[in-house]
């Protein structure tokens, strides 16, 4: 029989080293892992989408996104013709973006944000308050590996103007209850995973390794 291809997406600015707990069984599935590439200048969502969409070297395959990459691969759909598209901890349409993403949309205050201090995680761990912050700085440094200023002013940009409003039916959502970037109040029909937050690809990874498997076969 031959293997299910599944392609991973991780979330903005994250390397694909956030799904190094997620484990499925190799006789029927093959994992392979899509990292971001730097967009080209005004780039559209679309004509990255359809860039990243040239490295799904299989047909028939099944794309997983976190996050924004949840978003991307959405977009991909279209150029890739997946036998599946499934989201963890991310949103199906603009509609489920929080209000202050809204707002951020509105006012443009997104264009505020000082992605330069991104570049360097030493800079924003001397910001950091508490163990608790320090904790999640150093999952960050493994984590987050694209600090290039431009591709994130790229993404916050595509995430708060992301333009789609119809909710495709096929895409398949998990998302966890306590969320904190999405909080679930606005997502709708979605797999429910309890006390799932944001990164629940690395905290609940075991309830993914049971059930993504069976997702991926019904």
């Amino acid at each position: 029989m031959s293997k299910i291809h599944v392609y991973f997406m991780p979330g903005m600015a994250a390397s694909s080293t956030i799904f190094e707990r997620i484990q499925l069984p190799t006789d029927t599935f093959e994992m392979h892992l899509l990292e971001w590439m730097l967009p080209e200048k005004e780039e559209s969502l679309q004509n990255y989408a359809r860039r990243m969409a040239q490295k799904v070297q299989h047909e028939n395959a099944v794309l997983v996104g976190v996050s924004f990459g949840g978003i991307l691969v959405q977009e991909m759909k279209s150029f890739v013709k997946p036998s599946k598209v499934i989201i963890i901890s991310s949103v199906k349409s603009n509609t489920e973006l929080p209000r202050r993403m809204k707002v951020a949309k509105a006012t443009k205050a997104y264009k505020l944000i000082p992605t330069k201090l991104f570049e360097n995680i030493d800079k924003l761990a001397k910001f950091a308050l508490g163990d608790y912050a320090k904790q999640r700085l150093k999952l960050y440094e493994k984590f987050l590996s694209v600090r290039d200023k431009h591709y994130l002013d790229w993404s916050i940009e595509n995430i708060i103007n992301w333009n789609r409003e119809v909710i495709d039916p096929e895409v398949i959502h998990i998302h966890g209850d306590a969320d904190e970037v999405f909080p679930i109040k606005h997502i709708k029909k979605c797999m429910i995973v309890k006390g799932g937050t944001h990164i629940m690809i690395l905290t609940k990874y075991r309830w993914l390794n049971d059930n993504l498997p069976k997702i991926m076969l019904e």
